[in-house]
């Protein structure tokens, strides 16, 4: 659908208006708030079509317009606090890093059938019935050596009865 003149189409920018109010108070706090934004939107929708004199789908402009309007009373919204000198700092990576580098060494240290599963899963792996056609033995001994691989990382990292021995 096709507008050149607003004056043109004056029937169908009358029919905009009830479904811009609709969706407005699906889009606002109040009634008033959504009877603002709907007539402002078809505000900004008459100037555009006196504008560029042609607008191909207004009912798809406005409901944009709309949307805009109401992301825009949203963040105006927000409160935001000010910045302390704390909160500019990035958390240090070295700490991870050291993390896992020292995760590696431990990998590395296990039996090598134990090693090759656990860097499978490092890359991605979860599923013990890929794991087991990738590495060729049977999904019962894929998960007993990750199993034993497990507890051996989490005796060697210091983690037996900590929260992660659990998973």
């Amino acid at each position: 659908m096709t507008t050149t003149d607003p004056e043109d189409d004056t029937g169908t920018l009358c029919d905009l208006m009830p479904k811009l109010r609709r969706r407005a108070r699906r889009l606002a706090r109040s009634t008033d708030e959504a009877e603002d934004m709907a007539q402002e939107a078809m505000l900004r929708l008459l100037q555009q079509m006196q504008r560029d004199g042609k607008i191909e789908m207004p009912e798809r402009y406005a409901m944009t317009l709309l949307h805009n309007l109401a992301r825009y009373r949203w963040r105006s919204r927000q409160v935001t606090e000010e910045l302390t000198e704390d909160m500019a700092c990035a958390p240090p990576l070295a700490p991870a890093r050291i993390a896992c580098a020292e995760l590696q060494a431990a990998i590395d240290r296990l039996p090598e059938d134990q090693a090759a599963l656990m860097r499978l899963v490092m890359l991605g792996e979860t599923s013990p019935r890929v794991l087991a056609a990738r590495v060729g033995v049977p999904k019962g001994t894929v998960m007993s050596r990750l199993g034993r691989a497990r507890r051996r990382l989490r005796k060697e990292m210091g983690l037996e009865g900590s929260v992660i021995e659990l998973l």
